[in-house]
């Protein structure tokens, strides 16, 4: 039976999306945090509140659990930090290896953020997407890192405190078939039509596994992901 309550780190992308599929069907009571740190597609905040509602339409269960969600204003992180997510230049891979999409610390903040939300509402269980097995390699998705800043944050606030990454060792492909056992192709459906990946904020064009440009590489990533789901899903 479900337990407690859990505040899911949700920005509307597949991978918050299952992860608050993951959550709600967990949870008694599921809460949901988003960050506007000034990206330069606003389609993804836009898109929050609409895929927080199909999703939860997926199970009168699901609807019951879902609770209040609230967006904080990082924009002046957002700047300092600097990235082709937040600043109008061309994706690339920078001196050090990483692409430029990389927001550095961020993952880190979002946590903290998130934990003192979730210290006032009464909440010790954080989910997020970070996922290690992803193509960037970001530093701040990896295990080590997120076991690192749960325990600094279980330290800082005094009280346990826990990160759950349900897709730490996924790959997308696993993660669609994840939200497939946990809703069905309704949820699957969901996620396609209300989720939004693209870096270059395109949703003009519409493919099998949802919106996007098609070009960029969070869309190659999550094509690719979604071609090797439904092969292996075809075939079982």
């Amino acid at each position: 039976m479900p337990t407690a309550s859990a505040l899911v780190l949700f920005s509307a992308g597949q991978d918050s999306a299952t992860c608050l599929a993951w959550a709600l069907d967990r949870f008694e009571r599921v809460e949901t945090i988003g960050f506007d740190y000034g990206q330069r597609h606003r389609i993804e905040l836009d898109q929050r509140p609409k895929l927080a509602a199909l999703i939860a339409s997926q199970r009168p269960t699901w609807r019951q659990r879902l609770g209040d969600d609230c967006v904080v204003d990082l924009t002046g992180y957002g700047a300092l930090a600097g990235s082709a997510l937040v600043e109008n230049r061309a994706i690339e891979v920078a001196a050090a290896g990483l692409p430029n999409t990389f927001v550095p610390g961020r993952n880190l903040v979002f946590l903290s953020v998130a934990a003192a939300h979730a210290y006032r509402r009464g909440i010790d269980v954080l989910v997020g997407g970070m996922c290690e097995t992803d193509f960037s390699g970001y530093p701040d998705c990896r295990l080590e890192t997120i076991k690192a800043q749960e325990r600094a944050l279980a330290l800082g606030l005094e009280r346990p405190i826990t990160i759950k990454t349900p897709l730490m060792h996924l790959t997308k492909a696993q993660t669609w078939a994840l939200a497939n056992s946990l809703g069905g192709v309704g949820l699957v459906d969901a996620i396609v039509e209300g989720s939004h990946t693209c870096y270059e904020g395109d949703r003009s064009q519409r493919h099998d596994w949802g919106y996007g440009c098609g070009a960029c590489p969070a869309c190659d990533l999550r094509a690719k992901g979604y071609s090797d789901w439904r092969a292996s899903h075809s075939a079982n």
